[in-house]
């Protein structure tokens, strides 16, 4: 049987992205050239991603972009995308990301705004202002979607624009704000730029006006640049940490802002407000981070959350605004999927990581930047339950799923389900693949507690997890073959399990 996919077409796009990837590469040579540093990694990539990418539009056909191209396309994307993005590491070749696998590691898990890392130091010491920006930006990129950048800007993708904004992120499909894609996505990216914009803007002016010492330009531009894209990478080598109590509430309210639905904000900004406020998935993203985060607040203050507390960290037990702080921001980074971290909670008690752990699977809002497996999922599931319930009593009532005033078809909900169901599937095997690296790496040692943080932080894109992978640590320790495994878990987990399943089939291939 004759193949039914042209690859050619899908592998012609990925040149398309490559080219048009050099742009936001001068971003970091213009850091280089402010700070006085050597430019050359960045203007080497942008000459490869040119070449390269020229090279593989050369293959495209002038046929159009079909269903199955499409999966292909978005599938290759994000796996060329952070291909390229090794390069600044391995050619400035500072620090651990010199070595081919772990500069891997870095940028998929920067495009994939997991926030996991193999930095073994975070330092101006061992790595440029540019290449930390440049890390910082891959979070960025990847926040929005590759995909969603590419039909803004493309008109050759404005026909089949809304087939792979939905294979780079499927599920629910994507609000249409207008009629056509092209403009939705131009909308949901000037949303994106405006948000990130603002969070300069605040982070900076919190600095000028001496409530956030630490906060200077270029950090302010930095966590900006990660925070929006519910990313977690931080040029301080202790997070968010380094900066006060000001500041890290400021970081949560946009965390929060990033893992809301981005399609809201538009609502509100054209005069309708009610779309925000009466939206059923928003008051049950609210209410579950609202009441997680007192759970843990109590543990804190109470002092049962806590297992040691380093001697650099002031008291939290019974003081109520750190408390509340640090519980509020921890969960609302993990539930959002951000990864930052406040204080390093792997000194928290067992009863606290676990209450963390329950939050890693949740994620934020369809249509935002946060990973997971999002909340209008489990929200979608505990209607089902209900229903389920009352038909159990009552078996002769007909109940549709709905959210708000939209019907949940039965095709949309086996979808749903079965995305559950995978995810959950490959977690647990991921779980006992990093247990026994655990067990047979002799430069490794992981509790379960640990080695179910770190199935559920990649395959999640949530960013640290506990004990040797928590917040101020890395996963430098891992084995090359377990980076590779867990660097293929950021990738599944950022196109949600199916669109990376479906290219694995037989039936794709063929008819």
């Amino acid at each position: 049987m004759s193949l039914v996919v042209d690859w050619r077409v899908s592998v012609g796009l990925v040149g398309t992205v490559y080219r048009y990837l050099s742009v936001p590469l001068l971003g970091p040579v213009g850091v280089a050239l402010v700070y006085g540093e050597d430019p050359l990694p960045f203007l080497v990539t942008i000459l490869v991603a040119v070449a390269v990418g020229t090279a593989l539009e050369w293959q495209a056909p002038d046929d159009d972009l079909g269903h199955r191209e499409a999966f292909l396309l978005v599938a290759l994307t994000w796996l060329a995308v952070p291909l390229l993005g090794t390069l600044p590491y391995v050619i400035a070749g500072n620090g651990t990301v010199a070595a081919p696998v772990d500069a891997l590691f870095e940028s998929m898990s920067g495009f994939t705004t997991t926030g996991a890392t193999v930095l073994g130091d975070i330092s101006f010491e061992t790595h440029s202002h540019a290449m930390l920006m440049w890390r910082q930006l891959t979070q960025w990129l990847g926040g929005m979607g590759i995909i969603v950048l590419m039909v803004a800007i493309l008109p050759e993708l404005s026909v089949g624009g809304a087939r792979l904004v939905r294979e780079e992120a499927p599920g629910f499909d994507l609000t249409k704000l207008t009629p056509r894609i092209r403009k939705t996505a131009r909308i949901l990216w000037a949303i994106y730029i405006a948000l990130t914009a603002a969070a300069v803007v605040v982070y900076y002016g919190l600095h000028l006006a001496d409530v956030a010492p630490n906060m200077g330009l270029y950090n302010a531009v930095a966590h900006a640049l990660s925070s929006l894209p519910t990313g977690g990478f931080s040029p301080e080598a202790r997070s968010v940490e380094a900066f006060s109590p000001a500041a890290q509430w400021a970081i949560i309210l946009f965390m929060v802002v990033a893992g809301t639905n981005f399609a809201l904000f538009w609502y509100a900004a054209i005069g309708e407000p009610g779309e925000l406020l009466g939206n059923g998935e928003f008051r049950a993203y609210l209410t579950t981070m609202a009441g997680v985060s007192a759970f843990v607040a109590a543990l804190l203050f109470t002092g049962v959350g806590l297992a040691t507390v380093p001697e650099n960290v002031p008291a939290i037990a019974g003081d109520l605004e750190h408390a509340a702080r640090q519980a509020v921001f921890q969960v609302v980074a993990i539930v959002t999927t951000t990864g930052y971290a406040s204080m390093d909670f792997t000194t928290w008690s067992e009863a606290a990581q676990v209450v963390l752990l329950f939050a890693m699977f949740l994620g934020g809002s369809a249509g935002s930047a946060a990973g997971s497996v999002k909340i209008i999922r489990w929200y979608v599931v505990g209607k089902s339950l209900r229903r389920e319930l009352f038909t159990t009593v009552h078996p002769e009532a007909v109940r549709p799923l709905r959210v708000d005033s939209s019907v949940i078809d039965e095709h949309t909900f086996r979808g749903l389900v079965t995305f559950v169901l995978v995810f959950l599937v490959i977690f647990a095997l991921s779980t006992v693949v990093v247990f026994v690296e655990g067990v047979t790496n002799p430069d490794l040692s992981l509790s379960a507690l640990e080695a179910t943080s770190v199935a559920i932080a990649t395959l999640g894109n949530v960013g640290p997890g506990f004990g040797v992978v928590g917040p101020m640590n890395s996963f430098l320790p891992f084995s090359d073959p377990a980076k590779l495994y867990l660097v293929a878990l950021m990738w599944i987990g950022r196109l949600e399990i199916l669109s990376i399943l479906v290219i694995l089939t037989p039936s794709y291939w063929r008819r």
